[in-house]
């Protein structure tokens, strides 16, 4: 068998949150350190259960490679005194690298000469290496919360236990703040031996199934979505399932069962939403569908087998039952009243102390809503917009809300349908917080799109004038969730919304808050530039285009997606070198021309008169393209000009010892520029 290495982490349950982000951090450290020690393997494999974290090594090597690095140290003037004698700057060198005075020279570097050395070192062997490496692996491990124990100085998330480690099958020593590592490992808590040895991997693998631990989180997974749908069909219907949730669930066993339970059929009646939160959010059971429709049962799973399922069973109903209950009771006592009746609490409601209440800021989103559908051109949906924006938070201080946070808008619009709200307002209550976050659904009608960018700008706007912004890691509004939502709705839709135009409406609604108007627009339309560059690279975007797009124009930002994917796909040419080079220069020489004026009677070379004819063409050409959005057809018709301009180039001195002609001439260039800008700054562009 080929070296392997074995490395379990046992520990008291993990909360499921951690557990990845454990291994990956761990796998990192590993990978880290063994290539700074010089030791090769193939790969890191990784598992994890809540009690577990286990890491396999596969191929690695018996010792560390043989070092032989030469270094270098100061210069000669520094490292010989006067009489040729060593001194102290370079005896320091040579102690630190472990050289004797034999072992140096010097060697010209430049103009001057330089100590040199070469360290050679035999490789130790892997064990011992590990021996120094592993507890440090873990010790690098951080948690948003970690905690000690047994007054040890390592924190990590739960206490670990016990440590268990196999090199080629032996055990390797190794010590981490007194847990010492042996060849013992623990069953399941409840199913397993309590403890027992290994003597292999193969061993290690195969007693922990015997033991009731599915180690492969991947095959936990799918044990559990078989057994989920297997379940489902039994009762006649569908599981719903969660991506998250199932995430979740896969790291809370180590042996999964999944059962049904059911519940009263008259929770069905209920808005889904109102049976399904309490059911994922809350209890982590799965609903069962049938035709989209609730069925009265929930599938949960068990870290354990079947023993004594039907007392796990009942148990979970009446869990479940308590929860429902509530649910039901606030449904009735909040649908006593009309959702309007709701709106006179926004008003003790605080949303910022300096930003005024809840209600306040309902009136700033209907305000800032009503703009946008004029400036998108459908002001016709006024009426709904404005009824949707006063009745938008009033949900936030029902007894369902206040009690099942998740629910809120989706509330909003049940309670707004039983108030006999038409869809159109409904619908728009709840979309107005979408997307709640990264790949979640977008606002779909053209009200809960206007709300929805209202109420996300509003909050960026009142934020920053007041001088509250994100910062590093820190974002306690989701700033930065908002401002993507924003742009994740504009480039979805492809609504030709100018975003700085709606900021000055925005701004508009604070006038009872002292700030530099012009300052603070500055530092809003800066932050969304950066979320838009965030953006365009986790869509592939090339960076030097996202810079070229970004200088052109900041405002459209549908037309600025359109026009960085189109130039991604262009930059595939193959004479890209010619054509960069001849616009950089055209955009260095613009930038020296005090206007764009040309006065044809200035034209004298035939080059340059060339270059002035061809250029009307193309540019009238270019902007009935850029109309059109057809940014590649117009990069085409833009770059045809580069014979001209390297023959202008060629045959014209363009810094003409004339003013008036040198003045010309950079005027031609910059009016050439300023429609190249039209489409994106090609000076921008890094040839690969």
């Amino acid at each position: 068998m080929k070296n392997y290495l074995l490395f379990e982490i046992g520990v008291e349950e993990l909360p499921s949150r951690f557990v990845n982000s454990t291994l990956e951090q761990i796998k990192n450290n590993l990978n880290k350190m063994l290539k700074e020690n010089r030791i090769t393997f193939n790969d890191i494999q990784t598992y994890g259960t809540p009690r577990r974290l286990t890491f396999i090594i596969n191929e690695i090597s018996e010792k560390q490679e043989n070092l032989e690095e030469e270094v270098k140290g100061p210069s000669k003037k520094i490292a010989l005194d006067a009489d040729g004698n060593f001194t102290k700057p370079a005896l320091g060198f040579m102690k630190s690298k472990g050289l004797k005075e034999d072992d140096v020279c010097f060697k010209t570097v430049g103009k001057d000469e330089y100590i040199f050395g070469t360290i050679r070192q035999e490789g130790k062997q892997t064990s011992e290496v590990l021996k120094e490496i592993l507890p440090e692996t873990v010790k690098a491990v951080t948690f948003p919360k970690a905690m000690r124990w047994g007054g040890k100085n390592i924190r990590f998330a739960r206490p670990i236990r016990w440590i268990l480690t196999l090199l080629n099958d032996s055990v390797l020593e190794i010590d981490l703040e007194g847990i010492k590592s042996s060849n013992i490992t623990k069953g399941h808590r409840f199913l397993g031996e309590k403890e027992f040895s290994v003597n292999s991997l193969e061993d290690y693998l195969e007693k922990l199934e015997k033991n009731y631990v599915i180690l492969d989180q991947n095959k936990r997974k799918d044990m559990i979505k078989n057994q989920c749908i297997e379940v489902a069909n039994s009762l006649g219907g569908e599981v719903e399932f969660e991506d998250d949730l199932l995430e979740e669930i896969t790291h809370l066993v180590e042996y999964p069962t999944a059962f049904y339970g059911e519940f009263d059929p008259d929770y069905v009646k209920l808005p889904k939403e109102v049976v399904t939160t309490p059911m994922q959010q809350h209890q982590r059971y799965f609903p069962v569908v049938k035709n989209g429709k609730l069925l009265p049962n929930f599938i949960a799973v068990r870290n354990g087998d079947k023993y004594k399922i039907d007392n796990v069973k009942a148990g979970n109903e009446k869990v479940l039952e308590a929860r429902l209950a509530d649910a039901l009771f606030f449904y009735k006592e909040d649908t006593k009243k009309s959702l309007e009746s709701y709106i006179e609490k926004l008003k003790s409601v605080v949303f910022q102390a300096k930003l005024g209440t809840v209600y306040e800021k309902t009136l700033r989103i209907e305000k800032l809503s009503l703009d946008i559908l004029n400036m998108l051109g459908l002001s016709s949906e006024s009426d709904d917009a404005k009824r949707a924006a006063k009745l938008s938070k009033a949900d936030l201080v029902t007894g369902m809300v206040f009690e099942f946070t998740e629910l809120q808008g989706i509330m909003g619009r049940e309670y707004a349908k039983v108030s006999g709200e038409n869809e159109a307002v409904s619908d728009a209550i709840f979309e107005h917080y979408l997307p709640r976050f990264s790949g979640d659904i977008l606002p779909k009608t053209n009200i809960g799109i206007a709300l929805s960018i209202a109420d996300k700008i509003d909050s960026i706007v009142g934020f920053f004038a007041i001088g509250i912004q994100p910062t590093g890691s820190q974002d306690p509004y989701a700033l930065r969730r908002q401002a993507l939502g924003v742009l994740s709705i504009l480039m979805d839709k492809k609504l030709e919304l100018d975003l700085g135009e709606v900021i000055d409406y925005a701004l508009n609604n604070y006038s009872n808050i002292e700030f530099d108007r012009q300052e603070v627009k500055a530092q809003i339309m800066e932050f969304f530039n950066e979320r838009i560059k965030n953006l365009f690279r986790e869509l592939g975007i090339r960076y030097d285009v996202i810079d070229a797009v970004i200088s052109a124009d900041i405002s459209d930002i549908s037309d600025m997606h359109a026009r960085a994917i189109e130039l991604n796909n262009w930059l595939e040419k193959d004479e890209l070198v010619e054509m960069l080079t001849a616009f950089n220069r055209v955009s260095t020489l613009a930038q020296k021309a005090p206007s764009d004026e040309v006065k044809e009677e200035l034209l004298k070379e035939e080059a340059e008169i060339k270059l002035n004819s061809e250029f009307k063409d193309t540019q009238t050409k270019v902007e009935d393209l850029l109309k059109d959005k057809k940014y590649s057809e117009a990069l085409d018709a833009f770059a045809s000009l580069r014979p001209v301009i390297d023959n202008m180039f060629d045959s014209v001195m363009v810094m003409d010892k004339d003013e008036s002609i040198k003045n010309n001439r950079l005027g031609l260039l910059k009016k050439i520029y300023d429609t190249m800008l039209k489409i994106c700054d090609l000076s921008k562009i890094v040839y690969k």
